[in-house]
């Protein structure tokens, strides 16, 4: 007689593989991830759904001006993290650093909730070879806007590191254990945030900011604002804006994206010329990534930021 036994080892092994995936990206790893199948993975999609339900958080914290200028405050810093390293370091290698350094920007980068530094550039690089393709993970020309903006990232086959795109950053032992455990700095992140907020809220209570509001501010708001900035390069920068240079895909140059991602927004620039840690190629074009990395470079922590070539800038007027 089936008393229900049966199904309590199914049961727990389910429960272990979803903790496994959920606290080690590289769970039971599937070395040919396109064998996987191209679907949302609901399980592993719990922490991306409650950050998004975390926002429910504001109706009983409310808002005060530290609250709000902390998740500004929080979202630059971040956002310079993902396109200043994430991007233009790790995907692209635009610049050197140590390796000290290496790691710390790896962390710095983690901190926006966007996986480990390896996942990010290896998904990125596969991009770049493929763009607007069937091979494409995110193209909004192939696959549509919602796909491309989110569909992607929450998808099964998406979810495992290539690490064929990265094997000059996999050698680095500490990199790896970053990408593998992606969900630790951003668990030691979120506690930094309520440690701070405690304090803001028993030093300087004339501010009017409590613990639970600083933290519902600056891991909430600020990371959900952050990932739908980052994610609208993908889904609306190959739509929306001018295109510069002729290429092989409909990369936009976007004014108003680039105000919002720091500079990402020039995006036929980047096409057309991956290797520059400028994207903003003319002096109008705002480059805030570029200006903070131009600044650590004077402070000697990284250094040979690559330019874009003098011919490449006459190109567009013929």
């Amino acid at each position: 007689m089936d008393n229900g036994n049966d199904h309590k080892p199914k049961t727990a092994s389910r429960l272990k593989d979803m903790l496994g995936h959920w606290l080690d990206s590289d769970y039971k790893r599937i070395e040919n991830p396109k064998l996987l199948e191209e679907k949302v993975d609901w399980e592993r999609c719990i922490p991306f759904i409650i950050i998004h339900l975390g926002l429910v958080f504001l109706i009983w914290v409310g808002w005060s001006p530290t609250a709000v200028i902390g998740a500004i405050l929080l979202y630059v810093l971040r956002m310079f993290a993902i396109t200043g390293f994430y991007h233009r370091y790790f995907s692209h290698r635009t610049f050197k650093t140590s390796r000290a350094m290496q790691f710390i920007i790896a962390v710095w980068g983690n901190t926006a909730m966007q996986r480990g530094a390896l996942w990010w550039a290896a998904n990125h690089r596969h991009h770049h070879k493929h763009s607007d393709t069937e091979e494409d993970l995110h193209s909004p020309g192939v696959q549509g806007f919602w796909w491309s903006h989110i569909g992607w990232i929450t998808c099964k086959r998406n979810f495992p590191t290539d690490y064929d795109q990265i094997k000059d950053l996999a050698k680095y032992p500490e990199l790896v254990f970053l990408n593998r455990f992606d969900q630790l700095v951003p668990y030691l992140y979120g506690a930094a945030m309520y440690g701070i907020g405690y304090f803001l809220e028993t030093v300087y209570p004339s501010l009017g900011v409590t613990a639970a509001q600083f933290f519902v501010w600056t891991f909430f708001v600020s990371t959900v604002a952050l990932l739908h900035g980052t994610l609208f390069i993908n889904s609306l920068a190959h739509v929306w804006g001018k295109q510069r240079f002729k290429t092989d895909d409909d990369s936009k140059n976007s004014a108003l994206l680039a105000a919002i991602t720091l500079g990402e927004g020039w995006h036929n620039n980047h096409h057309r010329y991956p290797h520059s840690t400028r994207q903003g190629f003319r002096w109008w074009e705002i480059d805030i990534t570029y200006y903070g990395l131009k600044i650590m470079s004077w402070l000697g922590l990284i250094r040979n930021l690559r330019k874009v070539p003098p011919e490449l800038l006459e190109e567009h007027k013929k």
